[in-house]
């Protein structure tokens, strides 16, 4: 491969090879800190490269070879070892030459070879959309990243390059490329603590995806920096004077503002622009942890500090290692000012990050955190990725862990977890557990027992409650923030569901058919595999599963069963042969030999009752099959459900209930009650001796002296209901008792009664 390269290298004309690339640059920063065996390494790998993109030229007409390098001269700057500059420079190669994985393998080796895998793009493989090519890219390059960390740093020192030659892109194409950096690849390098990437990625997407507001802004910056260069003196002065007199070695630093991170301020907090500029930023690097806390009790007496504005990331450092102590002070002229204060180490881990780890191998022990912070975060990637088979859901779930907002909480024991903004005690349960997650029914927070929907605050003490027998519930989807979260309850409900929506559709196939005596389970083979073909699908389950959640009509799946068997003329309209399946519902007269399925409560999200009119066992009823959902079950009496036979008779099927039910039902009951001391009282021993248990209760006022109270309680079936009603008719401050089919119409909070109920 490399021999055939070799030659057309030669055999190409002078002109097209009329630009000098050179790599001294690269080299000389390699021999710096590489032994020469490496270094020699990383010239044949610049070789390879230089061949493999023969006659290549980027849009700013260089050779392609540029590009590759300037990746690997970043990649040197953070002293990243041999194999990942190799990497670096090979990193297109097997995109746009015919170098295959075998080929890097026997050149460079297996580690090489995996580096460069990792950052390849699938460009060879079909999407159906752009999205969902990048997602799939984007879900390789996590993966490799966290089998090998070395990937994400090339990458983002890709990025980086690509960024920084933008310009001469068309707008349409800049702006895609930027919005996808913001997006995905800074909160990345934020993540990962890369602080000098991060915010120059954000500043260059910001100028190229918003070049109007960018410019704006960059001439306000300039005109505005000089009023404020006084300023920014004395402050400097003062603090160098203050430390120095307590003898306090540091070096001071003013900090001047990124623009974005001013346009995301006057944005998110409707501010102008001297509001944002106003709040200037000063950064002091001392030798270490004792002095980071005794210069800031020295600042806080040179300036007044702002209440609640004070932040200490060292004894609970940020989710990707960063440690500093924050202060806002009152500075000259009432200036509000920002200092940070940490050591040398903390300052090279805030802007290198986990980039330190190589820069600073053996020398700093505090990076034993931050690569143990990104060992768990690359590890939720991997949960993630177990559980989510579409790569868009899988980029959709990564994207909410990026972001960098956090709340930090601690476990009984005093553990600190990082979890997003707005998370909730599900989010903390999945974070230590997935186990803990599926089981959980509530918590402690702060020895106080909290709903699973608490959004959790910075400081809370979180303690898990679970259940053997609990799972996770729909609703939760609605609520919890993180990726992990998410994607574990989705894995857990697709998992379950599949199994539930095969049995029901193995139960309406069964019914279709058994009118004209035939049984699925005595079906052959031959008939499968036709019926298959007939409905486009490759298995069994799948067919079935496609009938439990409404996709197909079973009665329509059944005449290609009469097909396949010859007792149904495949002609066009579908005439039967012998007819005898009956495509119209229970209650439009349907077939009466059909035996109806029977409904135990035990079968899951599968089958649903109806909310319109919430049946009970004892209420006469039948079955609709929901596209995308399932089997809905309504009372025969039910309007909705006899509005909507009419509409699509071929959905509806017979129902009935089971001689043995497994469970209580949930069933909606008003009372209208006069407003004495005790009633409330007696009402709930009234319900609970009757054997009901109340699972929520609400009121609304009738008149200044009547009680409207909506209670949902759970009974067994229709006869206990009867038996719960009569008890309350009993009771000398119940005026009226009603069963509300369907919701309660009046929607209210949950109520603490007052004293005089």
């Amino acid at each position: 491969m490399l021999r055939g390269l070799m030659q057309a290298r030669e055999s190409q004309p002078e002109q097209t090879r009329q630009h000098v690339v050179s790599i001294s640059p690269l080299i000389d920063m390699a021999s710096s800190y590489l032994p020469e065996a490496e270094v020699k390494r990383v010239r044949e790998a610049y070789k390879f490269s230089d061949v493999a993109h023969l006659g290549q030229f980027r849009a700013t007409g260089e050779p392609y070879v540029t590009h590759p390098i300037a990746v690997a001269e970043l990649c040197a700057s953070w002293r990243l070892d041999g194999q990942a500059l190799q990497a670096a420079l090979l990193h297109d190669v097997m995109e746009d030459s015919g170098a295959t994985k075998e080929d890097l393998i026997d050149r460079f080796g297996p580690a090489v070879a995996e580096l460069v895998d990792g950052l390849s793009k699938l460009d060879k493989m079909e999407f159906s959309s752009r999205e969902e090519a990048q997602a799939e890219n984007f879900r390789k390059m996590l993966l490799a990243m966290a089998r090998d960390l070395r990937v994400i740093l090339v990458k983002l020192a890709d990025r980086l390059h690509n960024m920084r030659t933008l310009d001469i892109m068309s707008p349409a194409k800049k702006r895609r490329i930027a919005l996808e950096t913001l997006e995905i690849y800074a909160p990345i390098a934020h993540r990962l603590g890369l602080n000098e990437i991060f915010r120059e990625l954000q500043e260059l997407s910001f100028k190229h995806a918003y070049p109007l507001r960018y410019n704006v802004l960059r001439k306000a910056v300039l005109a505005a920096r000089g009023n404020r260069r006084e300023v920014v003196g004395k402050i400097l002065e003062a603090v160098e004077k203050c430390l120095g007199d307590a003898k306090i070695e540091s070096q001071v630093y003013g900090r001047e503002k990124a623009l974005y991170g001013i346009y995301r301020k006057m944005i998110e907090k409707r501010l102008s622009f001297s509001q944002v500029l106003d709040v200037y930023g000063f950064r002091v690097v001392v030798k270490d942890m004792p002095n980071c806390y005794m210069a800031l009790g020295m600042l806080h007496q040179l300036f007044k500090p702002v209440p609640g504005k004070f932040k200490d990331y060292i004894a609970i450092p940020k989710v990707n290692g960063y440690q500093s102590l924050h202060t806002t002070l009152l500075g000259p002229y009432g200036t509000p000012v920002e200092f940070q204060i940490r050591t040398e180490e903390m300052h090279q881990v805030a802007e290198k990050g986990i980039a330190a780890h190589w820069l600073y191998k053996g020398e700093a022990a505090g990076l034993n955190q931050l690569q143990t912070q990104t060992h768990r975060l690359l590890q939720s990637l991997l949960d993630i990725q177990n559980q989510t088979g579409d790569s868009a859901e899988f980029l959709e779930h990564i994207k909410v862990d990026l972001f960098p907002d956090a709340v930090y909480v601690f476990t009984p024991n005093g553990k600190i977890m990082s979890l997003p903004r707005g998370a909730t005690v599900v989010d903390f349960a999945y974070a230590v557990h997935t186990d803990v997650g599926n089981q959980c029914v509530a918590a402690r927070v702060n020895q106080v027992i909290e709903p699973l929907r608490t959004v959790l605050k910075s400081g809370d003490v979180v303690e898990i409650i679970t259940a053997p027998h609990s799972r996770p519930n729909p609703v939760w989807l609605g609520f919890v923030r993180s990726g992990k979260a998410r994607s574990e309850i989705r894995h857990y409900l697709k998992s379950m569901n599949l199994e539930e929506t095969v049995r029901l559709g193995t139960r309406l196939l069964d019914q279709a058919l058994e009118a004209d005596d035939i049984r699925l389970a005595e079906m052959g083979t031959e008939v499968w595999d036709k019926l298959l073909k007939d409905s486009q699908v490759s298995t069994r389950e799948e067919l079935l599963a496609d009938i439990g959640a409404g996709r197909r009509v079973a009665p329509v799946v059944a005449r290609r069963v009469l097909i396949a068997l010859g007792r149904m003329d495949a002609r066009l309209d579908g005439t039967p042969l012998a007819t005898s399946v009956e495509l119209a519902a229970p209650a439009a007269g349907g077939s009466q030999n059909r035996a109806p399925i029977l409904i135990h409560g035990g079968e899951g999200i599968s089958v649903q009752r109806a909310p319109c009119c919430l049946p009970i066992p004892g209420d006469k009823i039948i079955g609709y099959v929901r596209k995308g959902t399932g089997l809905i079950i309504h009372t025969d009496e039910c309007e909705i459900a006899r509005r909507q036979i009419r509409k699509e008779p071929e959905r509806w099927t017979d129902v009935q209930w089971a001689p043995e039910i497994v469970r209580p039902f949930d069933v909606n009951v008003d009372l209208q009650v006069i407003n004495e001391k005790g009633a409330l009282a007696t009402i709930a021993a009234t319900l609970s001796d009757a054997g009901a248990n109340i699972t929520n209760l609400s009121m609304s006022d009738e008149t200044p002296y009547r009680k409207l109270l909506h209670f949902t309680i759970q009974v067994s079936d229709r006869i206990h209901l009867a038996k719960i009603l009569m008890a309350l008719r009993r009771i000398e401050y119940v005026e009226r008792v009603t069963r509300v089919k369907g919701k309660s119409f009046v929607k209210s909070r949950l109520v603490v009664a007052s004293s005089s109920t």
